[in-house]
């Protein structure tokens, strides 16, 4: 069997590592350094060299332009996610934002799905738009208005699959060829579905994006990002990253290392515990409405069956009762912490009114999708059985309260 035949967990453990690795070690290690030193001016010469020439790095010269540990990191999110190469930064954000940045000019515009990430909105809307860059947001699964909203100056579109927080699904294949056909490039930030669900460039993206934080690191201890993709897009990207600076740690690049190898077994339990949620949380009186996209109620489910291998730990519903009794519901809730991010093995929640848009009025919030009743729930790898009691024993309380 060849190293591409190898499917994805063995990738995972295997792939961008070195055999045998320095020290005979099982695990690859922390190059503790920020600076790396010379045999010689020949062997500088061979270095810089081979960095001229577009090489990828197999030796360091300085911490801000790479690290072995990270470089594991990298060679092994590029086998997972079928990319040539890939690039580690400091957070899922400073991936996101250095991608913007190197590819967009002023009188650039920026084409977005609506269903974003609240702080991708303010980056867009604040800096992008400060240095010149115009943003429109397209409503998602409306194609038409997507293709109404492309100018002679649109040069990138940026979707996530699925999105925050309402899990919609675009199908990234067409959106692919609206984008190529207007000379544009096409952005997927991934986080929620991870390389184990989907990858974006077999779909025709140009460029897949991921918080790291999340599902990749998997234990809520670290804070990383990664962007794959052909060579030239991410060199250029790691030329600009080498005057930002948002480089990682030798010590998370380890975490991060370690938390790829069991991807695989993680999602498989969290793309179950996420179905079973979603399905009991349906079926119950408490609950108005719920968004899962492997759910035949969700208005992506044919896009998502047929572009996803998983669905992902991810549900979001709205809880009858208001504010207050969303408020009640997680405050019963006794297995979940209350917290804003996802991807963990524990299961987190969150009243996003409350969490992530507490500086909005309800007008304001309304405006932008997020009602008083959501909550998200990011299940965990906990057993589901548990998961639903827990649930349940809540939802019954709240609905005491409500009676």
């Amino acid at each position: 069997m060849t190293q591409e035949q190898r499917r994805f967990s063995t990738q995972a453990v295997h792939a961008g590592e070195a055999r045998p690795n320095p020290y005979h070690a099982v695990t690859t290690p922390v190059v503790q350094t920020s600076t790396y030193t010379f045999e010689d001016t020949a062997d500088l010469i061979a270095y810089k060299k081979a960095s001229v020439e577009g090489e990828r790095a197999t030796r360091g010269e300085y911490g801000r332009y790479g690290n072995p540990t990270a470089w594991a990191v990298e060679q092994k999110v590029a086998v997972l996610e079928g990319a040539a190469d890939c690039l580690l930064f400091s957070s899922g954000m400073n991936a996101e934002t250095t991608a913007l940045l190197s590819f967009l000019s002023p009188g650039d515009h920026l084409i977005l799905t609506q269903d974003c990430y609240r702080k991708t909105r303010v980056f867009c809307n604040s800096l992008l738009h400060r240095y010149g860059v115009e943003t429109s947001y397209v409503p998602m699964g409306d194609y038409a208005a997507l293709e109404a909203s492309v100018r002679p100056t649109t040069r990138l579109i940026f979707t996530e699959i699925p999105t925050n927080p309402y899990l919609r699904v675009m199908d990234l294949a067409r959106l692919a060829e609206l984008a190529h056909a207007h000379s544009a490039l096409l952005f997927v930030d991934s986080t929620f579905a991870t390389p184990y669900n989907i990858r974006p460039l077999e779909h025709g993206a140009d460029l897949v994006l991921h918080s790291a934080t999340k599902y990749m690191g998997g234990h809520n201890d670290l804070l990383a990002g990664v962007a794959a993709g052909p060579k030239e897009l991410v060199k250029t990207l790691r030329e600009v990253q080498s005057m930002l600076g948002g480089v990682v740690d030798p010590n998370c690049a380890y975490l991060l290392l370690r938390g790829l190898k069991t991807l695989g077994l993680r999602m498989e339990r969290q793309n179950e515990n996420g179905l079973r949620v979603a399905q009991f949380l349906e079926a119950h009186p408490a609950i108005e409405k719920v968004y899962y996209p492997g759910l035949p109620s969700h208005p992506d489910y044919e896009a998502a069956v047929r572009q996803l291998r998983g669905f992902g730990g991810v549900v979001s519903f709205e809880v009858k009762g208001g504010m207050e009794g969303v408020a009640a519901f997680i405050d019963a809730l006794r297995l979940p912490l209350i917290g804003p991010s996802l991807g963990g093995v524990e299961s987190l929640v969150e009243q996003p009114a409350l969490m992530s848009h507490y500086e909005l009025d309800p007008e304001q919030r309304k405006a932008i999708g997020v009602s008083d009743g959501l909550v998200r729930y990011a299940v965990g790898v906990e057993d589901a059985e548990d998961l639903i009691a827990d649930l349940a024993q809540a939802l019954d309380r709240v609905g005491t309260l409500n009676s």
